[in-house]
């Protein structure tokens, strides 16, 4: 009798252990069909790690589209928490970064930046034409061209340099057309916004202004952030990592000048000596045009190469 007794207790135990086993497997085939159907749709979740299509920061620079960047080969590059410009390229990553129109405060982890797949191709890039007939007849001329995010300076129709810039948002336009410097200002800062921490007016050293609209807003090209893309309130900002590292700390050793260059240039041979600082009216200011339409967005990234950089 025990014995029969013991049998109908481990069988039913078995029934039990058996009926446990195929709950859990069929939870766990549907925990994978769940997961696959996840990959299917969403294959991004498997894919190397990029800024989101969605991002409202615009972090993925590889979705701005610069006309003059389809005679180079290049691919984008997602900046993980170990990467830097200079990790990334040694000492050609000044070239990186005005090639992408950023500084390296804005290089950081979650960026995807253009990279090319020749170095030699962008040592010289320039979107801009090296003589452009409409500034012949000038000494001094500057063209802003906002579908490129780049200013060069003319003498006579030839370009001595050029820059990139970050210009206006679509909600804050820098205003088209052709203009007349007529002030300078080597310490300037905003009257109307402040820094990222909000504990100061925003710097805008080696400010230019070409600019006053009817209702006494005043437009200058000045030293700014460049985050690779437009982004200012109407004025148009060019590199200066001086100017940044006095304000957050960074970077440890600036390099790029392009504000000081530009301001040199227009207030010309000497302006150290007679430049005090505070606003200074000038006479015969450089012509500035501005022209061209903001860049386009792509509505998704370019397609990947398997090229790799150096230091993935």
């Amino acid at each position: 009798m025990i014995n029969e007794r013991t049998k109908h207790v481990n069988g039913a135990n078995h029934s039990i252990f058996r009926d446990e086993m195929s709950e859990r497997i069929l939870l766990f085939l549907l925990f994978l069909a769940v997961a696959l159907i996840g990959v299917l749709s969403y294959p991004g979740a498997i894919s190397e790690p990029a800024a989101s299509p969605e991002d409202k920061a615009r972090e993925d620079l590889s979705r701005v589209e610069y006309p003059s960047l389809a005679g180079i080969a290049w691919r984008p590059h997602f900046i993980r928490p170990q990467d830097s410009l200079e990790r990334l390229f040694g000492d050609d990553w000044v070239y990186v970064a005005r090639f992408n129109r950023i500084d390296r405060r804005h290089a950081y982890p979650g960026v995807t930046i253009k990279v090319p797949e020749n170095i030699e191709d962008i040592k010289e890039y320039t979107p801009l034409p090296l003589l452009y007939e409409p500034a012949r007849p000038y000494s001094r001329y500057i063209l802003i061209h906002m579908t490129e995010q780049w200013l060069g300076v003319y003498e006579f129709g030839l370009l001595k340099f050029s820059m990139p810039a970050a210009t206006g948002v679509i909600d804050h336009p820098t205003p088209p057309g052709f203009f007349i410097v007529d002030a300078l200002d080597r310490d300037h800062t905003s009257s109307l916004y402040k820094t990222e921490k909000g504990d100061a007016q925003y710097p805008m050293d080696y400010a230019i202004r070409f600019y006053v609209s009817p209702d006494n807003v005043a437009f200058w090209i000045h030293a700014r952030d460049l985050p690779g893309r437009p982004a200012s309130h109407g004025c148009v900002g060019v590199f200066d990592e001086t100017m940044q590292r006095r304000t957050y700390g960074v970077p440890e050793m600036p390099v790029l000048d392009d504000a000081r260059r530009l301001y040199e240039w227009v207030a010309g041979p000497g302006w150290l000596m007679t430049d005090t600082g505070g606003l200074r009216i000038i006479p015969d200011g450089p012509v500035v045009e501005v022209t061209g339409d903001l860049p386009r967005y792509l509505d998704a990234p370019p397609r990947r190469s398997p090229w790799v950089v150096r230091g993935s």
